[in-house]
């Protein structure tokens, strides 16, 4: 079994620097203190960016979301949005990475004086690290398919636990992950406080039933890059897409499925709740979005 987040291993990965708070330290070394907002109460954003063809595709999408989740929880950055972009830059020429690369780029409200959630005893700027590596998704699952089980973790509406925040906070969908891999699955498909559909743990999520591609409405989902470009590229292709409040015996009923997320792009669905899908892997429909989004990242990358 193997996650959406699945990856070869690569040895160039155990001798990368690390981005701390502006220094750049070998991987055995990079640290960051107990009394870390971020190791105290998972309290912080984070972003993934892609590095294709020596370029950071979609950087600003990232960015707008890092910058707009840090003001939506109070949190100064402490670095303007050019000064990070500066930080990315030095953080891969240090380690010669152009391509292949998935950057973890996280930022926690810093040092406490005292392990507790009052924002008011932070010390001091913010925590800055970037995490750069040698990382595809496994090429085996374009023709494997993820196995997904149905979590009974709901994802949350806004005014409880902003679903649409990219937080350091993840124990909801971690336990539902966890409940998945206990059944036996891949990932955990979540629905929202209403009983419909809404993503998975970690990707978004999306069907296709008699050549219409559905996805949630979003409300209660990541507001995932990827997940955006795959609902423009349905609509510039004219492929109809539909947003909206499906229930799980519609998912059962599909043609085809997959998730799309930064890190994998768009991987297929082999089966869920223990019923397989019909279309052979991957589905017709998701090499026509997976080759449209290829040459996407390719144009961005131009």
């Amino acid at each position: 079994m193997a996650g959406s987040q699945d990856f070869p291993a690569d040895p160039r990965n155990a001798s990368v620097l690390i981005h701390v708070n502006g220094a750049l330290v070998p991987r055995d070394e990079a640290r960051v203190s107990v009394f870390d907002a971020g190791f105290v109460l998972g309290d912080g954003v984070w972003e993934g960016v892609r590095l294709h063809k020596g370029r950071m595709v979609f950087l600003d999408a990232h960015l707008d979301r890092l910058f707009a989740g840090a003001r939506a929880i109070d949190l100064d950055i402490g670095l303007t949005r050019a000064e990070v972009v500066a930080a990315l830059h030095e953080t891969l020429a240090a380690n010669g990475m152009e391509d292949g690369v998935h950057i973890r780029l996280m930022v926690t409200r810093g040092l406490k004086k005292t392990p507790n959630q009052d924002p008011r005893h932070t010390i001091g700027r913010a925590t800055v690290v970037i995490v750069a590596e040698w990382k595809l998704a496994n090429p085996a699952l374009q023709t494997q398919g993820l196995n997904l089980f149905t979590s009974s973790i709901r994802c949350s509406p806004s005014d409880m636990f902003d679903m649409r925040l990219n937080s350091h906070s993840r124990l909801n969908l971690i336990t539902a992950l966890i409940q998945a891999i206990k059944a036996g699955a891949d990932e955990a498909l979540m629905l929202d406080p209403h009983g419909f559909i809404s993503s998975c743990n970690a990707t978004n999520f999306f069907f296709v039933r008699g050549g219409e591609v559905c996805t949630s409405t979003g409300d209660y989902c990541f507001h995932g890059v990827t997940r955006g470009h795959v609902i423009a590229l349905c609509r510039e292709a004219g492929i109809p897409i539909r947003l909206g409040n499906f229930a799980l015996m519609d998912v059962y009923g599909a043609d085809e499925a997959f998730v799309t997320g930064t890190f994998g792009g768009l991987t297929p669905i082999a089966s869920i709740d223990g019923r397989t899908l019909p279309s052979p892997l991957p589905g017709p429909m998701t090499q026509r979005l997976r080759a449209l989004y290829d040459a996407l990242k390719d144009r961005a990358a131009a």
